[in-house]
Formats: structure tokens, C-alpha cells, sequence
């Protein structure tokens, strides 16, 4: 008769598999080649300058085209998909995001999560599970970092709750804390080769941007992005694992699509370097033709010369009226997908 031997396969963690201080080291290393960044500018209409061009980025003071800062950020975030949110209800927010160090062709990219807070919700039946993320290369050097926090189904509803920790997390970036990269210099910058003509000084705070484009999604485009990203949630993959049958677009898939249709009013917006904070306002499924907005929050100058910092927000929409967010009762409106705070660098 044969034994019956533990499970091999990885169910996922529930939310009483977490505790405050958990360093998780994910799988799988990943060497990034020129089929990332290919796929990158197929997948999205990605189109800034810095990102396509070896030349420009050199103009630009860096070595060569470093690989798209969302795309960097997907490799990082796919990692931790079966540790995080394998069996995950929502992803519901992004804190304290930073790029720190630019990723290259033959870099090799792994995932580091630290757990910093849990709070369990009064159904019993879930919980809410704060992790702060590390992407770092071959030379361990952290090439961004960021915290997300991720409402996560209970395994065994019996499993005590645990104490309750909310993590402090700063609402901005300050921008003494952005990290520009070494050799970054704009002041030899060809608009006409960007495509747009606007620079750092003609945008103002409080002035919004529609950047009047759409893009359908398509189901087979986005399972192609998810496999790309080696994000395995079941809800991006498997029409069984949520009840009304519907696959759900991965949030990233929306960031990366609302941020390449921005190009239209912010092609000079070249480098994003924060991640202030980010909300997925309402799920988004195949079908659904993606319009974007953004509205200037701030502005700062930096060190590197011809570099200055702009904070965007970044409002995706399947709809309604441009500039259009929250309700009479504070919530987002129904047609709004993505509400994402960040700081990109743009030539002065």
C-alpha cells in the first residue's frame, strides 16, 4: 500500500502563516535580457526616449537604455505573488516606493519581503498583511524598494488573530529622499528626439493633463503580461478562482497602460523614482477600453544638472468625465480604475 506523504505543491500563505519581522526570500532569480524590454514596448505603447534609445540615454549621461522603471518593478513585484498574495482578496495599496539603482541587460534581479504589520478584519475571515519589498541585483545592490499591503483569506478560521501592528508609513516622499541616477544629466536633452516640447518649468502645480488616448484590453495580452512577470495569482489565470467566473487584469498591467498612454502631454516625464502611494479603485476586466489623466502635485529641483523632480498623479479610467475621482461620500467613482501618486524626473 503506499504511504501517504506531506504535500510538495504550495497552497500559498494564509493570513495566520504571517508574523511581524517574517523575511521571506523569493523565488526565482531572474537575468533580464533584451526579450523584457522587447516584450515591454509590444505588450504597452510605451515610447519615452530615455527607455528606447541606447543613444539618448547616453546623451543622457547614463551607460546605455536601462530597462523600463514599471517593468523593473513588475520583475521585483512577480517574485513575491506565491509568498504575498497567492491567496489574496485585494491588493489594496503601495507606500514609500523608491528606484534606487537603474537595471541593465544582464542583470540579474531577485525579491526580499519583510512583514511589518498584520491586523486582522472583524469577520474573522481575513486579514490585512503589510510587507516591504527589495528588489537587489547580482552585486546586492537594492534596485528599488517599495511597501504594499494585501488583504489575504485565513487558511483555519480558529487560528487566533494576532496583535495588531499598523505599520507608519510616510503619505509623500521627501524629496531630499529621491534618488537620481549617477550621471544623469539633461542639460544636453533633444526634445524634438523625446517628441514633446515641455519641460519642467511649464508645468504648474495644480494643473491637470488628458491624455485623451484609450487602449482596449485584451485577455490574451494580459495573460501574456502576467506569464512575462511570473505573477501567478490565481485570479489573473483561472476562471474558477473568483465567483462570478471573470479573470481580473493585474494592477500593474493598468499602471504600465495608463502610464505609456501619459506620454501624450508628459513625454519629458522620464524617469519615475517614487512611488508615493497607489490605490486599484475598482477591478478591471478584459474589455475594457483604459483612458488616463494627471494632475501635477508637485515640484521640486534636484541636484543633477538639468534634472528636475515633478509628483504626477496618475488617474486610470474605463470612463466618465476627465478629472472626475470621488464621489459626494469620498469614494471613487465607479468608472475610476487607478489613483497612483508619484515623482518622475523631467528636464528643466
Amino acid at each position: 500500500m503506499a504511504k501517504t506523504s506531506a504535500a510538495k505543491t504550495n497552497s500559498g500563505r494564509f493570513f495566520e502563516d504571517y508574523a511581524l519581522g517574517d523575511v521571506i526570500t523569493h523565488a526565482v532569480p531572474r537575468t533580464v535580457s533584451g526579450g523584457e524590454r522587447a516584450l515591454y514596448h509590444a505588450l504597452y505603447p510605451a515610447r519615452h526616449a530615455l527607455y528606447s534609445s541606447d543613444e539618448f540615454a547616453r546623451r543622457s549621461g547614463l551607460p546605455k537604455s536601462p530597462l523600463d522603471d514599471l517593468a523593473a518593478f513588475h520583475i521585483v513585484f512577480g517574485k513575491t505573488v506565491p509568498d504575498v498574495s497567492l491567496n489574496a482578496v485585494a491588493n489594496l495599496g503601495y507606500a514609500e516606493g523608491r528606484w534606487l539603482v537603474p537595471v541593465y541587460e544582464g542583470d540579474t534581479l531577485r525579491s526580499t519581503s519583510e512583514v511589518i504589520g498584520v491586523k486582522q478584519n472583524s469577520n474573522g475571515k481575513s486579514g490585512v498583511v503589510y510587507v516591504r519589498t527589495r528588489g537587489l541585483n547580482q552585486r546586492d545592490e537594492t534596485v528599488m524598494e517599495y511597501v504594499r499591503w494585501v488583504m489575504v483569506r485565513k487558511g483555519n478560521l480558529e487560528a487566533p488573530a494576532p496583535e495588531t501592528v499598523l505599520p507608519d508609513l510616510a503619505k509623500v516622499i521627501a524629496a531630499d529622499q529621491l534618488v537620481v541616477p549617477a550621471g544623469l544629466d539633461f542639460s544636453d536633452y533633444d526634445f524634438d528626439l523625446a517628441g514633446e516640447p515641455h519641460r519642467w518649468g511649464d508645468y504648474a502645480v495644480g494643473e491637470t493633463i488628458n491624455h485623451v488616448d484609450g487602449v482596449t484590453i485584451e485577455e490574451a495580452e494580459h495573460m501574456l503580461a502576467t506569464r512575462l512577470w511570473q505573477n501567478t495569482a490565481k485570479v489573473h489565470f483561472d476562471n474558477t478562482a473568483r465567483p462570478d467566473g471573470t479573470r481580473l487584469i493585474y494592477g500593474g498591467h493598468v499602471i504600465s497602460m495608463a502610464r505609456a498612454l501619459s506620454f501624450n502631454g508628459l513625454a519629458n516625464a522620464q524617469m519615475i523614482v517614487g512611488l508615493n502611494g497607489g490605490a486599484h479603485a475598482n477591478p478591471c476586466l478584459s474589455g475594457t477600453t483604459i483612458r488616463a489623466w494627471s494632475e501635477v502635485l508637485d515640484k521640486a529641483d534636484t541636484d543633477a544638472p538639468g534634472v528636475g523632480a515633478i509628483r504626477l498623479r496618475l488617474v486610470a479610467t474605463k470612463g466618465g468625465d476627465p478629472f472626475a475621482l470621488k464621489g459626494e461620500d469620498g469614494k471613487y467613482l465607479p468608472d475610476v480604475l487607478l489613483d497612483l501618486d508619484y515623482w518622475a524626473l523631467m528636464p528643466k
